[in-house]
């Protein structure tokens, strides 16, 4: 099996969702959908194609790096974003160059609005047989993106020319399907993968979920991200926070500052986890919290949720996120609109005095997770979606073969 994935290098996401497959003795290139120029250290087993490229001692020993070496990410910057200005189609020809080169079997975006429109623009340009093409969908790719007048018409025009579609909630088929797919539509799962369940349970704080004293909070303040409001809410529960320490990660500037004026107003120490914190501690940070907070007003299935939920710290999302197709309103979490603090507060205050909620819904999220997030699961389930498009590719391939012989011998 040759795959070629379209994705950003420097992304977890796409670490993670390579790793699935990284072990399978499969060809794996990886074209660099962005111009950052860095490789993820978590990538194994692939040959990784940039334009520039920063050279980076951590990346593993499996992993080849492709592309022009340079001294600074800001010479990388400079030089790509000349690239960009004066001579935009290099990144299309250089993919359609690999394509023709590598053969692969199947072609795979992870993401649209960079790795799927530059896959379009090869495949408009490409003038032989193009391979099977997937289109993972991420996040906001559609739900938000296909609302926008600036990328509404590049996704039809996406979603018009892949043979399959991939994603994570059942909410973006249905909208892929009203932009204009009409391929095939592939097994609805994560796209981060899975987790060593057994592994995941023995870093979560011994006792019942009810006894701890952490409270989590996403700290993406931007287009989509709404920390702030949750810290606005924190601070109207501040009476109900005695005791607890408020742990937030990913924490953009300005909600840096927030947090820092919130424990001066309020007393409640806050912890501010690093941006080069593992994503093994910040599992463990979830493992010793009573309750998960994610506000965006625009999400695919959150991953800080489901690992949330995997480490027994009760969700509040929004209902931005497909996250009603995983919580059970009141039952295994709480759902509010991203921008109300009234409302989460209330579902905090609710959280924060009902203990037997707390518990009941650690055990439900856990059994839950071995039912859908088991990372052996959705390693086959990763695997058997490229063999099922792979075979369907030899199946039309020996066809098309048999229909040229029958026309050459009749």
């Amino acid at each position: 099996m040759k795959l070629l994935i379209v994705a950003m290098p420097d992304s977890i996401h796409t670490a993670r969702w390579i790793s699935q497959v990284s072990d399978m003795g499969w060809e794996i290139h990886l074209f660099s959908s962005n111009t950052s120029g860095v490789t993820s250290s978590d990538l194994r087993s692939v040959t990784v194609h940039h334009l520039f490229q920063i050279g980076n001692s951590d990346v593993d020993q499996s992993v080849q790096v492709k592309g022009i070496s340079l001294f600074s990410d800001f010479a990388v910057f400079c030089l790509s974003k000349i690239i960009e200005r004066f001579f935009p189609s290099i990144f299309a020809h250089r993919l359609a160059k690999l394509i023709k080169k590598v053969n692969p079997d199947i072609v795979h975006s992870l993401e649209m609005q960079h790795a799927g429109y530059l896959t379009l623009d090869t495949r408009k340009k490409y003038n032989d047989i193009f391979p099977p093409w997937i289109v993972t969908n991420w996040g906001s790719d559609i739900y938000l993106f296909g609302r926008l007048a600036a990328h509404s018409e590049k996704i039809k025009e996406v979603l018009a020319l892949a043979d399959f579609y991939s994603c994570e909630c059942q909410r973006d088929v249905c909208l892929a399907k009203a932009y204009g797919f009409s391929g095939r539509v592939l097994p609805v799962f994560p796209n981060a993968g899975g987790f060593d369940l057994a592994y995941m349970s023995e870093l979560q704080q011994k006792g019942f979920a009810s006894e701890r004293r952490v409270i989590m909070l996403k700290g993406y303040q931007s287009w989509a991200g709404r920390a702030l409001v949750a810290l606005r809410a924190l601070e109207r529960s501040s009476d109900m926070l005695k005791g607890y320490t408020v742990t937030i990660y990913s924490a953009t500037p300005d909600v840096e500052i927030a947090a820092e004026l919130f424990q001066h107003t309020t007393g409640i120490p806050v912890v501010l986890v690093s941006k080069e914190t593992t994503h093994l501690e910040i599992m463990r940070w979830h493992g010793r919290a009573r309750v998960s907070i994610g506000l965006s007003i625009s999400d695919a299935i959150s991953t800080s949720m489901l690992e949330a939920m995997v480490m027994g710290a009760f969700p509040i999302q929004s209902w931005t996120a497909c996250a009603d197709e995983w919580i059970e309103e009141g039952v295994n979490g709480l759902l509010v609109p991203p921008e109300d603090p009234e409302i989460v507060e209330k579902a905090l205050r609710r959280v924060l005095s009902d203990d037997d909620l707390v518990n009941r819904a650690a055990k439900h999220n856990f059994e839950l997770a071995i039912e859908r997030l088991d990372h052996g699961l959705l390693r086959k389930m990763t695997a058997d979606l490229y063999t099922t498009v792979a075979e369907e590719r030899h199946m039309l391939t020996r066809f098309a073969k048999k229909g040229k012989l029958r026309e050459t011998t009749s």
